[in-house]
């Protein structure tokens, strides 16, 4: 008796005995034109090359309201370049796409970036003839944070002078508060230091000591504290940032100062702050 052996899986899924027929985007005007009657348009197939034209009258032939709508089975770019295309003849211009739960009408940013274009977009079900507006056409501006928006200008005005240059990748990043704690750590170069005098000189000093970030500090006693063997390391390694932003309160010009001997194991450029 011979055994019926089935061929290995290869994880490829089977072609299809025929391909579905691709949906003809003729299907999407009928629901489209529905849509748009409903919000008092008059509308138009296949005018002057584009796909739906219609008018909403006004008071005067000048007032009309002229919307375009393009007719996609998908949305592509050559569809968004072809909708921005159409912003210079009408008043409002609409993308209608068929609707598909794994296609780019279920994508956000594909909807961000209609409606950044002022375009409107449409998802068409024609089966079941029904239109979901996933965009509206016209002006659009995001919602601003104001918290990202104030953090960017607070590091932006606390930053001493351009210390670290745009598009580096894989180095420390020189923020306003790594500056303050080097500042910190250079006037603990010279031997433990009063809170107060640190104060003096580096404003936010008491708090950064007793956060100590960095592991850069050590309470030697109360109100005292001096350098770690980490923050003498980082100090060696970061002097040039570290002595420019430091106002010595003993009056000690920045330039004048030694910068303290290098050692092996600097800082570690893989944190940031």
């Amino acid at each position: 008796m011979l055994a019926v052996v089935s061929p290995p899986r290869t994880g490829l899924s089977r072609s299809p005995a025929s391909p579905r027929p691709a949906l003809p985007e003729t299907l999407l005007y009928a629901p489209v034109k529905r849509f748009l009657a409903g919000r008092g348009y008059s509308a138009k197939g296949e005018v002057c090359g584009c796909d739906v034209v219609a008018v909403r009258p006004g008071i005067t032939d000048a007032a009309e309201v002229i919307a375009v709508v393009e007719l996609k089975r998908g949305l592509t770019l050559d569809l968004v370049l072809q909708g921005v295309d159409r912003l210079a003849l009408a008043d409002a211009v609409w993308l209608a796409v068929a609707a598909s739960a794994r296609g780019r009408t279920g994508d956000g940013r594909a909807v961000r970036l209609c409606r950044l274009l002022g375009l409107g977009l449409l998802a068409v079900d024609a089966a079941r003839g029904r239109v979901e507006v996933l965009a509206e056409p016209g002006p659009y501006r995001p919602r601003r944070s104001w918290r990202r928006r104030e953090r960017v200008l607070a590091e932006y005005r606390d930053r001493d002078g351009d210390p670290t240059p745009g598009g580096a990748v894989r180095i420390p990043v020189m923020t306003a508060y790594r500056q303050r704690v080097l500042a910190c750590a250079a006037l603990l170069g010279d031997g433990p230091q009063p809170v107060a005098r640190l104060a003096a000189a580096v404003p936010g000093a008491g708090r950064m000591l007793l956060r100590d970030v960095y592991g850069w500090f050590a309470r030697e006693r109360r109100g005292v504290y001096r350098l770690t063997g980490a923050g003498a390391q980082a100090l060696a390694a970061w002097w040039d940032a570290a002595v420019p932003p430091m106002a010595p309160p003993d009056g000690t010009a920045a330039a004048q100062r030694t910068p303290p001997q290098d050692t092996p194991g600097l800082f570690d450029p893989s944190s940031r702050a």
